[in-house]
């Protein structure tokens, strides 16, 4: 038998220059919001408590709870709405499809018998109400021509409903049935997002303008602003009302979270302006926000969820975070097993603690900003948010920097030496700090530059993490650069890390154990030895590699191929001596493992089949094992060596015992949406797994009688 016992959340999903929309539950302190396909609920007084809805077959975009908190109604990029319960493995209810395009928000009405949706569509079709459980229309909404960005139902009688978009315009309809009343044209940029205070009283509209708007809530008509002193400097992307209707939280791209008093006669002031620690980068833009209870809710660009009191708005704030896109990668450490790292597909490394959760980022992903930029011919002038100006120079593969408009003669070129761009140069853009560039070529690839004080340029390595491993205090990293990393880690933060290029893209990564400096990696020809950061030899094995691994004590290497052999080597310094040929898979082997005492190993292929081998006899140990129904990707043996595990691409996590027939299986089905990637043993009786659903989970594991 097995259990969910923890769950680490994914963070919502963001995009620049964009409001998200989270929504809280009536009854408690849980908040939704979405990621991929999947809608998460957490629970902000214990994030380990976390429920995922993944029955939606297009990205979600937005979910809320029905006013008596027993519904769920979420929808999608596809223009489909789920009405589904909280309780009972999430039942659906209703399914309808209310537009053509993405639906970007959605709100109940007080009395839960109708929902009004908006977003995006063709026509007219950009916002429609309808009855909760026939999908009836209730109304006509026209007025938008663009993109309907937010919506919201008045929450007392009579019931009115209020919309924002892309086009400036904050629309009012009577109802039901609803028909368009008035419009205003108040904003001068998008209007992001539209929310009515609890009592009905008011509604505010907030805008990439940096400004904020009170209408009246029965007659639409303008009462008041917030204020301009001490407001935002960015766009305002979400707003949200207190429990009491007398203050409003707004967050925005100038990475700053406001509380304002809204008055009588519905001007807003400024109480408490809330920050965030960060580095100050583009992803500490605020993006999204809701007042929970006691709890002032913000989440960053990056997807940090930062987590304020409103009865002490000076207390330093609670972060959560998690991945947001796949997680390709688990480790464990072995001198604390509670302690586990998980890497993404974006480049990120997440350190989780059992029991705890969240416990730190060790890497971030650097991004850059541009505010404005004009080209002629073989110049481009641009200007950031540092108030300087550059004047550019294109050649082909160079590029010439000026560093201010009145001393020309202070340039620098920097040249492709290895690490800069193969072909023509075609833009450039500065960081908001003015110590970094971009750049894009017509080599198909952009770079990230560092300028030192005398202005010469060195690349600035970002990349994608493909696998990682780990051993006490040091994380190994390969990915898409072709670049191996070793990067010694002291608490949270990341020292300095080395790096070695292979010359070609690494396929699979591992470490001896027993003498961690020994690295093999394997390429698609062949495999690389490395020593430290140091290569030792490159091999070209004459078959086309799908994966390795080294054993513990570096004396022995086994590879697999894509025609399902796998070769066993003697490790003699740096060659390899090829002893074995092991013929089983039907199908490219995707991943070998040894297991811990050394004794046996295990390999799994595209082909859906698992194989525990004697290390001694090489003879099959445990067969059969072919109860997955698409590609393994991933496995780990328990400590003891006694059971093995596997996950795949039908999303299903399988646990074998060596000593027991395969049928004797314990399946974990559904283990992560859209299939399992990463897998781990942290004691005899737990396993941590991930996913594409950019989840991590403890699965707790109980004997079989």
């Amino acid at each position: 038998m097995s259990r969910l016992a923890e769950t680490y959340a994914c963070v919502p999903t963001t995009e620049r220059g964009r409001g998200i929309l989270i929504s809280g539950s009536p009854k408690s302190n849980n908040i939704l919001y979405t990621n991929g396909r999947s809608v998460i609920i957490l629970n902000l007084d214990n994030p380990l408590d976390v429920s995922v809805y993944a029955e939606h077959a297009y990205p979600a975009t937005v979910a809320r709870y029905s006013p008596n908190g027993e519904w769920i109604a979420s929808a999608d990029v596809s223009g489909s709405v789920r009405i589904w319960g909280t309780c009972n493995d999430f039942v659906l209810k209703k399914e309808f499809k209310i537009l053509s395009g993405r639906i970007d928000d959605l709100q109940w009405s007080p009395d839960g018998m109708r929902i009004v949706a908006c977003g995006d569509g063709k026509g007219k079709s950009l916002v429609r109400a309808f009855m909760w459980d026939s999908g009836t229309n209730v109304g006509e909404f026209d007025g938008h021509s663009r993109r309907v960005l937010s919506c919201a139902f008045k929450p007392t009688r009579p019931f009115r409903i209020a919309t924002c978009g892309e086009d400036f315009l904050v629309n009012f309809y009577e109802g039901p049935p609803f028909k368009f009343k008035l419009s205003h044209r108040d904003h001068s940029n998008f209007a992001n997002c539209i929310r009515f205070s609890p009592d009905g009283s008011k509604f505010i509209t907030v805008s990439s303008d940096k400004k904020g708007i009170v209408y009246d809530g029965k007659s639409g008509e303008k009462i008041g602003e917030l204020s301009s002193e001490d407001g935002h400097k960015g766009s305002i992307y979400a707003v949200c009302w207190s429990p009491d209707g007398k203050q409003v939280l707004t967050v925005s791209a100038d990475k700053s979270a406001k509380v304002w008093e809204i008055s009588e006669d519905g001007n807003g002031k400024v109480k408490k302006t809330l920050t965030s620690p960060g580095s100050g980068g583009v992803d500490d833009m605020l993006v999204g926000s809701i007042w929970q209870n006691d709890h002032l809710v913000t989440v960053s660009l990056g997807g940090t969820i930062s987590l304020f009191s409103a009865s002490d708005l000076d207390k330093a704030p609670l972060l959560l975070s998690g991945h947001m896109k796949n997680v390709t990668s688990l480790a464990v450490l072995k001198g604390d097993p509670k302690v586990i790292l998980s890497s993404s597909y974006d480049g990120l490394i997440i350190k989780w603690m059992q029991g705890i959760g969240y416990s730190g980022k060790l890497q971030r992903k650097e991004t850059t900003q541009i505010k404005c930029l004009a080209a002629h011919e073989d110049e481009i002038v641009t200007s950031g948010f540092d108030n300087k100006g550059f004047a550019t120079a294109l050649k082909k593969d160079w590029l010439l920097i000026c560093r201010d408009h009145s001393n020309f003669a202070n340039c620098i070129r920097f040249s492709p030496d290895g690490n800069g761009h193969k072909g023509s140069i075609y833009a450039v853009c500065w960081s908001p700090d003015g110590k970094q560039v971009l750049t894009v070529s017509a080599d198909k690839s952009a770079k990230v530059w560092e300028i030192s004080e005398d202005g010469n340029g060195k690349r600035k390595e970002t990349t994608q993490i493909k696998c990682l491993a780990a051993h006490e205090d040091e994380i190994v990293t390969s990915g898409f650069d072709n670049k191996i990393w070793r990067v010694s880690v002291h608490g949270d933060q990341c020292r300095d890390a080395d790096s070695v290029d292979i010359g070609t893209q690494p396929k699979d990564l591992s470490l001896a154990l027993l003498s961690p400096e020994l690295a093999l990696v394997s390429t698609d020809s062949g495999v690389v030895m490395l020593h430290g950061t140091k290569v030792l030899s490159t091999i070209n094995l004459g078959f086309t590699v799908t994966a390795s691994v080294i054993s513990p004590d570096g004396s022995e290497a086994i590879i697999g191929g894509n025609d399902g052999k796998l070769h066993i080597y003697s490790i003699t310094g740096d060659t390899l001596k090829e002893e074995a040929v092991l013929k089983k898979h039907r199908g490219a082997v995707s991943v070998i493992r040894y297991s811990p005492d050394v004794s046996m190993f295990a390999s799994g292929d595209v082909n859906r089949e698992a194989v525990v081998w004697d290390r001694v006899s090489r003879e099959v140990k445990l067969k059969n094992m072919l109860y997955h129904t698409a590609r393994i990707n991933c496995l780990a043996w328990s400590p003891d060596s006694s059971m093995v595990a596997t996950g795949s691409l039908d999303t299903c996590v399988i646990i074998y015992e060596v000593d027991k027939p395969a049928s004797g299986r314990l399946t974990i089905k559904g283990a992560h949406l859209g299939g399992v990637y990463g897998l781990a043993f942290t004691d005899q009786c737990s396993v941590v797994s991930s996913g594409e659903d950019a989840c991590v989970r403890v699965w707790r594991l109980t004997p079989q009688s």
